[in-house]
């Protein structure tokens, strides 16, 4: 199954995860110890991180530094640091705020020119307290980006539903034998009861099928042209409408409100009222998050978002009372992944919680492309989901790739409405109106499956962490009944077998996917990262990493600290022992160490963080 190797020795899982550098803009990104991400999902080295994002225009810069730098922790020191660069490069710069994760948003004074962008961020990248600068990229709202093909009318010639009958009987994705998730049968386990569901989308509207389940969010839309509130940030995550007209916000054509964020929380935690639809997770609670307004949203606005919705504190924003387990991103656009974007995942995951992201759609493009050319996609230790039809076939606009780890259901309208995912919706044109029901499709709709599906998961088994209910995700699906060109993940998901196995026990993280449903993993080689035996040593390979070792285990390393290899020589009686070896091992140096507590050997930093009967877990620096 695509991005999942699973390594054990003596039959136990040696849990590595890299950081994305040993410190990004004042906050340590470790991923959750015990976690076991795939390692095609490992974050690249910091040097990469540092030059990695190409410059393109932009009306900011986001910055990371160094831990050990003077402007990771004073704002003082990057004020001044900007007031110097703007009299050394003859541009308008200033400080604007600190991010979530400990990053600085730096505006350019307006839009500037890709070539004016690129110096810039050079000038930055030459600062060796820079760990990493990019260009703080706009999401486009998506009234202005959705251009899925119109539907042919069904036999009742509407693609909406209004009133509160009960409508499950035309939520094929459910339960549908055929290409459904089979969720009915997982809510006799978990309803999701317990969990909470971020939605980072355009928000929600007033909806009866949504009521009961939805907790108090926030609006992270600083401009307040594409806030379309009257304001900036605030505490109202409602969707006023994000309808634009020729002209506005360089449209050039009239596009009705998406009420996008109320469809997608739908998916996932519509009440089973015996009215209406029903989501995933009828027991969750759903907590809009608005990134997605009227014109278009800078990523600093959605990596706060996420900060936030996940636990992390955000300067100015009260933190949240009820932190998400899960959070759905129906969003993206055509780019990398950058490490500003990689550093707010890792930090979110590192907090516990389990991020799904949507694959893609073609949009405008002639046809879906690799999903791994989309920015939050192509994010490490995040769920990417493609989108099928009623048939089970990779839908025709559907992105695919070998970041795609899951696929679910997202609906085709072509041959008829019905043929949609049908969830709560809005009749408003432009403003909220009255509630109703609409067919929609896209991979908008398939991710919200599955962040439901992650939350029945964390109910039914509470002590897993993302990566273990990413497998448990994987593991449990079934081929898709038709066909997938370009690569659809492990298969269609089933929720109601990843349920039963998680609360068998079947996801913890020794499990292993069914090798006749999984793709071939490479043999271990030398220089991949793995000892013939299988145990993953590739996370520690830019001495940035936290991993749990017991007595015996070996950690290969790139010797740029001075050690080659870290032996572990025994974990007892709270002490862990252990050997750094260079030239060949010519020449070694022993150290011991109690938890928790901290060593160094040359110039590797060795964090031991806690000791469990034969079991350390160490970070190392």
């Amino acid at each position: 199954m695509n991005r999942t190797h699973r390594k054990t020795r003596r039959g136990r899982a040696l849990a590595a995860t890299a950081l994305v550098t040993a410190l990004v803009g004042g906050v340590v990104a470790t991923a959750m110890a015990g976690q076991d991400w795939p390692t095609s999902q490992a974050p690249a080295s910091p040097a990469l991180l540092k030059a990695a994002a190409p410059a393109e225009r932009a009306a900011g810069l986001i910055v990371g530094y160094k831990s050990k730098s003077m402007e990771a922790p004073s704002t003082k020191a990057v004020r001044d640091a900007i007031k110097a660069m703007t009299a050394e490069s003859g541009q308008k710069l200033s400080y604007k705020r600190r991010l979530g994760t400990g990053a600085v948003l730096m505006d350019l004074g307006g839009v500037r020119p890709a070539k004016d962008v690129a110096a810039l961020m050079n000038r930055l990248r030459a600062d060796p307290d820079v760990a990493y600068v990019v260009p703080d990229r706009r999401m486009p709202a998506i009234a202005s980006q959705e251009v899925t093909d119109a539907p042919v009318a069904d036999a009742a010639g509407d693609d909406t539903r209004t009133g509160d009958a009960d409508l499950a009987a035309e939520q094929w994705n459910l339960s549908e034998a055929k290409a459904g998730m089979d969720v009915p049968d997982a809510w006799k386990t978990s309803t999701g009861k317990g969990v909470t569901v971020a939605v980072l989308d355009t928000g929600i509207t007033q909806h009866f099928d949504l009521a009961a389940n939805t907790v108090p969010g926030y609006d992270f839309i600083s401009d307040s042209l594409s806030a379309n509130d009257g304001d900036g940030r605030d505490g109202d995550a409602t969707d006023p409408g994000d309808a634009t007209k020729p002209g506005d916000c360089g449209s050039q054509s009239a596009n009705p409100s998406s009420w996008h964020g109320t469809h997608v929380a739908g998916i996932v935690a519509a009440a089973d009222n015996g009215k209406g639809t029903v989501g995933v997770a009828p027991g969750v609670q759903v907590q809009p998050v608005r990134v997605l307004g009227r014109c278009n949203t800078p990523n600093s606005d959605i990596i706060d978002a996420l900060t936030w919705a996940s636990g992390g504190s955000v300067a100015g924003v009260p933190d949240n009372k009820t932190p998400a387990q899960v959070v759905n991103m129906s969003l993206g656009l055509q780019g990398p992944c950058d490490a500003a974007m990689q550093n707010a995942v890792d930090a979110a995951v590192a907090r516990g919680t389990t991020i799904v992201v949507a694959a893609g759609n073609r949009d405008t493009r002639p046809a879906p492309q690799d999903a791994g050319n989309f920015d939050w996609a192509s994010c490490r230790n995040v769920i990417t989901v493609a989108a099928t039809d009623r048939d089970g076939n990779r839908a025709e606009y559907s992105n695919f790739g070998n970041v795609v780890d899951i696929a679910a259901p997202g609906g085709d309208m072509r041959q008829k409405a019905a043929n949609g995912i049908l969830s709560t919706f809005n009749a408003g044109t432009d403003k909220p109106g009255g509630e109703n029901f609409k067919f929609e499709v896209g991979t908008s709709q398939a991710a919200p499956h599955i962040a439901g599906l992650a939350a029945l998961v964390k109910a039914a088994n509470p002590t897993l962490t993302p990566a273990e209910i990413e497998t448990a995700i994987q593991t449990n699906a079934r081929p898709l009944p038709g066909t997938c060109e370009g690569g659809c993940g492990a298969g269609l998901a089933d929720a109601a077998k990843t349920v039963e196995s998680v609360t068998k026990g079947a996801a913890s993280p020794t499990s292993s996917p069914d090798p006749a449903s999984a793709p071939a993993s490479p043999s271990p080689s030398a220089g991949d990262g793995q000892t013939a035996d299988g145990t993953d040593l590739g996370a520690c390979f830019d001495n940035a990493c936290e991993v749990e070792v017991t007595g015996g285990d070996m950690i290969q390393l790139d010797g740029k600290a001075g050690v080659d290899e870290l032996r572990i020589d025994s974990v007892a009686d709270n002490t862990l022992n252990f050997t750094g070896s260079s030239g060949n091992g010519a020449q070694q140096s022993s150290s011991s160490q109690t938890a928790p507590g901290q060593s160094t050997v040359n110039n590797l930093v060795v964090d031991l963080i806690s000791i469990d009967g034969d079991r350390a877990t160490v970070r190392l620096s």
